[in-house]
């Protein structure tokens, strides 16, 4: 009834009295209903009758009801946020998380959470409480993460929408892994509680968000983003996503760059690369294309990320006083006595290295508008495991060098995109990484939606295999 139905299309025929939002909520309802219990993307949700009667007060608003999921670690009130974790599982918090304010002003009716990472540690969504998330394309395989619970909710039909939080690629890999949009915008677009933030190291987390279309994503970011008084990073913008384009001059203009020295320093799963390289061929034929060797140094690029995300990580795990630290998943340990070992020293050394690259990356933006990167080093992978440990028969040294293709977007906080390329020969999704100058989400959005009218992804479906 709805599964080619824009969010605003939906909205309008709300609006007109064609569909009534019980009858749409009972939509989503329904799929949920049917593919949940095999892809594992709801955690927790209200009664049905609640969810109803909720989404029938508010459809006057804006989204004039419809229902989202939030990601299991953002708190929402009448939910527990159990961060997948047994230590947290009864853990329910009294107010809201910022963005999750602004969802329920703009009329969306929140009806449960997503599954998650435990602790949000790891690209993979698995955890002790919920288990693992399927892949929607093959429930054998795995999701990425960790807002893998979000981005397979979406893609699968269950939502119109979701969000989700990216550090390490947890936007970015779970849109690959299910052929949708997934956001990392830059640090403060979406207001976050920095109660706990350690002055002496850089923000690495963000909240973001997934949809099957850039316009979609735009409607559901017009209404979170904004400045709030409660996040000193937290601003402004001057324009709107929903009414952001670009002209076919404009996108004709765009130049886009491929750092080739990045990609050979990178260990990729067979046949991704060849992937990309073909849509980059292809998008040639609309704008300007180019491979430079950008002389980054990727050695201190992860030495510098790894210092700043174990010290926050440890940082993190002191601040839910975390009692018994052998009783957290493996790479959560990994983080912690990692980081509990980073001193003063080790932090000046990390900004040093980040510093002399992001001078770097600044000249290849004088240059560009966009850097384009693979959205993961592998395709979907068991999803009883937690992580790969080797790729192509290559030891990988670390539970996370297979998530390192994301880190330069974090790492200086660069908004990113990911943008879908279709399926390889198995049928496993790929995505691309568009990366934008600190500030430039609104551009970038407007990019996908171009990138969106000429290779219409929204419309291409994979066999499922449930």
């Amino acid at each position: 009834m709805l599964e080619t139905k824009t969010v605003s299309e939906i909205i309008n025929h709300i609006k007109s009295k064609d569909l009534s939002i019980k009858e749409v909520i009972e939509y989503y309802l329904n799929i949920i209903e049917k593919l949940n219990p095999k892809i594992n993307s709801i955690v927790s949700i209200k009664n049905k009758n609640k969810i109803v009667e909720e989404a029938e007060k508010k459809s006057n608003t804006k989204f004039c009801g419809l229902p989202i999921a939030v990601k299991d670690l953002s708190d929402v009130v009448g939910f527990y946020t159990t961060y997948g974790y047994p230590g947290t599982k009864n853990y329910s918090p009294s107010k809201n998380s910022l963005f999750v304010d602004k969802l329920l002003e703009a009329g969306i009716t929140i009806i449960g959470k997503t599954n998650t990472a435990e602790l949000g540690v790891g690209g993979q969504t698995i955890n002790r409480l919920f288990g693992p998330t399927s892949n929607v394309y093959d429930v054998t395989k795995c999701a990425a993460g960790s807002s893998g619970g979000a981005s397979t909710a979406v893609a699968s039909g269950m939502l119109p929408f979701a969000d989700g939080t990216d550090q390490m690629g947890s936007c970015r890999a779970p849109a690959a892994f299910a052929n949708i949009y997934g956001f990392r915008p830059t640090t403060g677009l979406i207001a976050s509680d920095r109660t706990f933030q350690d002055p002496k190291i850089p923000v690495l987390t963000t909240p973001g968000c997934f949809a099957k279309t850039p316009e979609d994503m735009s409607l559901l970011l017009d209404s979170i983003v904004g400045s709030n008084n409660n996040d000193p990073l937290s601003f402004d913008l001057d324009s709107q996503f929903e009414f952001s384009n670009l002209t076919d001059k404009e996108f004709s203009k765009i130049k886009i760059v491929l750092l080739e020295d990045v990609i050979e320093n990178y260990h990729f799963e067979k046949g991704i690369i060849e992937m990309c390289n073909n849509k980059i061929n292809k998008l040639k034929d609309y704008l300007k294309v180019e491979s430079i060797n950008s002389k980054l140094k990727t050695s201190d690029i992860w030495d510098s990320w790894t210092c700043f995300r174990a010290k926050g990580i440890f940082n993190d795990t002191k601040n839910m006083q975390i009692q018994n630290i052998n009783d957290m998943s493996e790479q959560a340990i990994w983080e912690y006595n990692k980081g509990s070992k980073i001193n003063d020293d080790d932090i000046k050394i990390a900004f040093d290295k980040k510093n002399n690259s992001l001078i770097q990356i600044e000249e290849i933006f004088k240059k560009f508008d966009f850097i384009i990167l693979p959205s993961s080093q592998v395709f979907p992978f068991n999803k009883n495991i937690q992580y790969p440990k080797k790729i192509n028969e290559q030891e990988l040294d670390t539970y996370h060098r297979w998530l390192e293709v994301f880190i330069i977007s974090s790492l200086f906080d660069l908004p990113t995109l990911t943008v879908p390329i279709g399926f390889n020969e198995t049928g496993s999704p790929m995505g691309l990484q568009i990366i934008a100058k600190k500030g430039d989400d609104i551009k970038l959005l407007s990019f996908a939606k171009t990138y969106e009218k000429i290779y219409k992804y929204s419309n291409i479906k994979a066999k499922f295999k449930l």
